[in-house]
């Protein structure tokens, strides 16, 4: 199957709301937000002023969005520099194993190198996620355990 790679446009937003639903059961949410929420929050995300994300979408012959790496740039990196840091990709399971997601990070790669000032990609995947792991270890990519991720809501209050 043929697909296209591009930077995302506001008229996706609609396709890239309906594909986060997908994401979502994908890591087996059962509360899946109601569409216009999830359609106005892509359109805000990434189209807002200022826009919050980036993100390339994967394209299927039929025009179809089959898949997206949305991404976001941060400072500081090493030193004064700054990253992309990828928050999700995915690609839809019937185009899995077929060198998209390669395509993908090989995209995101050229972006990074392109921005002046940025040092470097950084992501994150779950350590129960196997696939995922050994997709990133396919690319080259080692595994680091310097870090830990602390998650909060934002609207609650430390005890």
């Amino acid at each position: 199957m043929t697909t296209t790679i591009r930077p995302a446009g506001k008229g996706d937003t609609a396709a890239l709301a309906t594909l986060i639903e997908e994401i979502e059961r994908f890591y087996g949410s059962t509360a899946i937000q109601p569409f216009e929420e999830r359609r106005a929050q892509v359109e805000e995300a990434l189209f807002g002023s200022p826009p919050l994300a980036s993100a390339l979408v994967v394209e299927d012959e039929t025009g179809e969005l089959v898949g997206l790496a949305a991404y976001s740039f941060l400072w500081p990196a090493a030193g004064s520099s700054h990253s992309l840091f990828l928050k999700e990709l995915y690609v839809r399971d019937s185009l899995r194993r077929q060198g998209v997601g390669a395509r993908l990070m090989a995209e995101l790669r050229t972006i990074a190198a392109a921005r002046p000032g940025c040092s470097r990609v950084e992501w994150m995947t779950d350590r129960d996620n196997p696939g995922a792991r050994a997709f990133y270890r396919s690319l080259g990519f080692a595994e680091l355990d310097d870090k830990i991720v602390y998650r909060g809501d934002a609207k609650a209050t430390p005890e």
